[in-house]
């Protein structure tokens, strides 16, 4: 059931954007009166077609193949290869009829309806939900590193004061930033009294793709008590009881669930001694962890602070803007750091199969709607790329045009078209065997 949600999820989210798309090069079309032949959500390769209606001389439909979708704009030279129309003289409600301002605007069409569909995803989150993340000024107890953190030299404890000289306040939009998942930010920690830098390596986003964000670092928890035991585990045979205050396991002091964790991972088919805190008296508890590295309680730990901001609906705006824009700078940040050498491309790229694994496998409108608003703002930036039939290399040779004078001839354009439609093939081949690969 699971899958079928995420499959659900992903389905509707992309079919939302791609009619959006495909919505911006229609309505420019037809608001210069040039015809536009069909509108498709997904492509109807070979003539295949799951659903399909006519009105105003105008085709919609759905195809079979869930790669994107079209919409087929009379007298252009686009991914249908329809080039028989183009031997015929042009008419005057064909695109290549109009002025290279008009079909510039109707190629940007698409990119700028992800966009203000970004914008709006983004501000509504923003007025719905406002803002919430832990305050990082105010973790008594600092951080835990994960595997990436380790990594590069975090220990636990250190309390992360800066961000490249400027005060790391919020954990998740701070710490947990895309200026710091880059690579090559400065973290200013102190450790038991002490300053000193920490500098990102170039290529930590290999590490962020391989581990999760998650295994950087997280908050520092203090443990309060045991809020569970399951039935038929180690914990029980232990005789653990509800409200046990946990202080050492084998000897080492646990006083934070990191510690607690760890010593239980350590002692995997070993005897354990655990000392707790019950009615003010210490109790000893005698087990053995087993293979999964667990006894079977559940600890409640401190609260953690919190910064929680709520915005009204004009001023949500300013701040959703933000958020869409920030998505297009990671974009450039990533294609940059790819291309540079600091990041490899299979673990930087993701197909349908990781967009998938994103949505989960259950329905949370606010996480649904988050990633809609990213989708659609990374696929402004990757059709605005200059690869030939990409909406980008389409503007691109339009706007040769602008500057020589002359259109492009249509056998240059038939050739790129082609071109671009086999780089556009090799890249999805790679994303879903990648996606498969990391699968």
């Amino acid at each position: 059931m699971g899958t079928l949600v995420m499959i659900g999820q992903v389905v509707l989210g992309l079919s939302i954007l791609i009619i959006l798309h495909e919505l911006g090069h229609f309505l420019a079309a037809r608001a210069f009166g040039i015809k536009v032949e069909k509108f498709y959500l997904f492509f109807d390769a070979w003539g295949v077609k799951l659903f399909k209606f006519t009105y105003k001389g105008c085709e919609y439909g759905i195809g079979w193949l869930p790669l994107g979708g079209y919409v087929k704009i009379a007298g252009m030279i686009d991914e249908s290869m329809d080039t028989a129309q183009l031997k015929q003289e042009p008419q005057p409600w064909e695109f290549r009829s109009k002025p290279a301002w008009q079909r510039l605007i109707v190629m940007l069409g698409g990119i700028i309806v992800n966009v203000i569909v970004g914008i709006i995803v983004f501000w509504m989150l923003a007025f719905s939900y406002g803002e919430s993340d832990v305050d990082n000024s105010k973790l008594a107890y600092g951080v835990v590193p994960g595997i990436i953190g380790k990594e590069v030299g975090i220990q636990p404890g250190d309390k992360i004061l800066m961000v490249n000289g400027k005060p790391a306040v919020a954990f998740g939009s701070d710490i947990l930033s895309a200026e710091v998942m880059m690579g090559d930010a400065v973290l200013t920690i102190e450790r038991q009294g002490d300053r000193q830098d920490i500098k990102m390596p170039s290529d930590i986003l290999n590490k962020v793709a391989e581990h999760k964000v998650v295994e950087f670092a997280e908050p520092r928890r203090k443990m309060k008590s045991v809020g569970k035991i399951e039935k038929g585990s180690e914990a029980e045979r232990m005789q653990f009881q509800v409200g046990d205050s946990i202080l050492a396991v084998n000897g080492a002091p646990t006083i934070f669930f990191d510690q607690f964790s760890e010593e239980i991972k350590k002692n995997v088919h070993k005897p354990i001694n655990v000392r707790v805190m019950r009615d003010g008296q210490e109790v000893s508890l005698a087990g053995r962890v087993d293979s999964t590295a667990t006894v079977g309680v559940s600890l409640i730990t401190e609260d953690l602070p919190i910064i929680a901001h709520t915005y009204g609906f004009l001023e949500s705006l300013p701040i959703g803007t933000r958020r869409a824009f920030e998505v297009i700078t990671v974009n450039i940040k990533g294609f940059g750091k790819i291309f540079k050498g600091d990041v490899r491309a299979d673990k930087a790229l993701s197909g349908p199969v990781g967009i998938a694994k994103m949505f989960g496998t259950e329905v949370n409108w606010h996480k649904f709607w988050g990633l809609v608003g990213m989708l659609s703002m990374a696929l402004a930036f990757m059709n605005l790329l200059p690869i030939p039939a990409l909406d980008g290399g389409h503007v691109l040779f339009l706007l040769v045009e602008m500057i020589q004078g002359k259109p492009l001839s249509d056998n240059f354009l038939e050739k790129a078209q082609m071109v671009g439609f086999f780089i556009l093939i090799a890249l999805m081949l790679f994303t879903l065997g990648n996606d498969i690969i990391k699968w």
